[in-house]
């Protein structure tokens, strides 16, 4: 994933900042501002919000195209981070939220009523998928790549990928 100008602007005041405090410390820090820890963390949540813009917009496309509003699809945020978000049909949630700094779970779910209800049981979750990571892993020059069971990806395939699996589970 290729660095904005936002992201990069952010990287130069930290720079600034820490080679102000070195000035004023008269101390020689070695790592001059490369905080890996916040590199991770501000990465995970850029590109978790990535995936959430390239899946809304290709739920936008796919709820456009469909003649019905019936099996549209629904993208909403969800409580832990800003940028986690699950997508909703039929009953069906794909979620995709933030497991720690480099680490990016999915989960698939079907929420549908029992059979037979119960008296105190009104839902039934289901677990469709396993939890799946997307992991992240230092390259060259601190640049966080991101990995899915150690293989590179690019982000457009694991869209296609994810989405048409959603639509084929909720479709059911």
């Amino acid at each position: 994933m290729e660095m904005n100008r936002t992201e990069s602007k952010t990287w130069i005041r930290e720079l600034v900042s820490a080679d102000e405090q070195i000035e004023k410390s008269v101390m020689i820090d070695m790592n001059l501002g490369l905080d890996t820890q916040r590199i991770l963390v501000n990465d995970t949540v850029q590109f978790l919000l990535r995936l959430k813009t390239d899946f809304a917009e290709t739920a936008a496309v796919f709820n456009e195209l469909k003649p019905t509003a019936l099996g549209r699809i629904k993208v909403y945020g969800i409580a832990k981070t800003h940028a986690d978000f699950m997508l909703f049909r039929n009953g069906y949630k794909m979620i995709f939220s933030v497991k720690n700094a480099g680490l990016i779970s999915m989960r698939f779910h079907y929420v549908g009523n029992l059979a037979i209800p119960q008296p105190t049981q009104k839902e039934q979750v289901t677990i469709v998928m396993d939890e799946e990571l997307l992991e992240a892993k230092w390259g060259a020059f601190e640049e966080v790549l991101w990995s899915y069971k150690g293989l590179s990806f690019k982000v457009e395939y694991l869209v296609r990928h994810y989405m048409t699996l959603f639509i084929k589970e909720s479709s059911r």
